[in-house]
């Protein structure tokens, strides 16, 4: 296994599915396809998360299948899927599905998001029970061992080992599901906060026996234009980095900066 300095940097980018026609956003997905973006996100939402909140907004796993179908190599996936609106193994099933649908005669491309939950709103509207973060961590916790049992179990079984991101830095609960579970460990964190999380992470990998350098670090840095940012990030051993871009205006120059500094640190 490649180590931190050895892995590569990728680029995601996260498209809100909101105030847009699905022309639109289809259009946004392509033409990160075709930059060089590594990763294509979508959120899993019912609403808007900011601007007019009864806004134009689309589900974001049936959008996902259609992504599987109109790319060729972009990677894609929710950031992050909501483990309280769907059973467990209904989801991996889905999951499933949409990584046939992307593969395409080679290995699917889905990054399998997954958090907890927080938008009020998006639970009380659609009748789902909001408990507490608490709560919501321990079903997530409960929900993993099921997602991964069930992919073990359909058939036919997923093209790969579909990759898990999971997102938060909690640090009794959430970091703990990471260790366990995650591929992919997304941080909202600040460079400072992120240092201290990783060593948090690294004592929740030596609790189960797992080496930590199997979790990809990836990162929202604040300021895509801002090369000590991602410089320091990159230091300290993220190698996915996620910028967000919105309807009515995508910032392409965001995006493009960004792969600008991939392609430099990757040489």
């Amino acid at each position: 296994m490649p180590t931190s300095q050895e892995t590569p940097v990728r680029v995601g980018v996260q498209i809100a599915p909101q105030h847009a026609e699905y022309q639109t956003l289809r259009d946004t997905v392509l033409r990160l396809e075709d930059l060089g973006v590594d990763i294509a996100f979508n959120w899993d939402h019912f609403y808007p998360l900011s601007g007019e909140p009864d806004g134009l907004h689309f589900e974001g796993w049936t959008m996902l299948a259609a992504w599987a179908e109109q790319t060729e190599r972009i990677e894609f996936g929710p950031l992050v899927s909501c483990n309280s609106y769907r059973n467990p193994d209904l989801l991996a099933d889905m999951a499933r599905t949409v990584d046939h649908i992307s593969a395409k005669g080679g290995e699917g491309r889905l990054i399998f998001g997954i958090g907890s939950g927080w938008f009020r709103r998006d639970y009380d509207e659609y009748g789902y029970e909001f408990g507490t973060a608490g709560s919501r961590l321990d079903e997530l916790a409960e929900a993993m061992p099921r997602i991964e049992r069930r992919w073990s179990l359909l058939n036919p079984a997923p093209t790969r080992h579909i990759p898990v991101l999971i997102g938060g830095g909690g640090e009794r609960k959430t970091l703990r599901i990471v260790a366990r579970h995650a591929d992919i460990w997304h941080s909202f964190s600040d460079a400072d906060t992120l240092r201290h999380k990783l060593g948090v992470l690294d004592q929740w990998c030596d609790t189960i026996g797992r080496d930590r350098s199997e979790i990809t670090v990836s990162v929202e840095p604040g300021h895509a234009d801002s090369t000590s940012e991602l410089d320091e990030f990159h230091g300290l051993g993220a190698r996915l980095f996620t910028v967000g871009i919105k309807a009515p205006r995508f910032d392409w120059d965001r995006v493009d900066r960004l792969l600008k500094w991939r392609d430099a640190v990757n040489g």
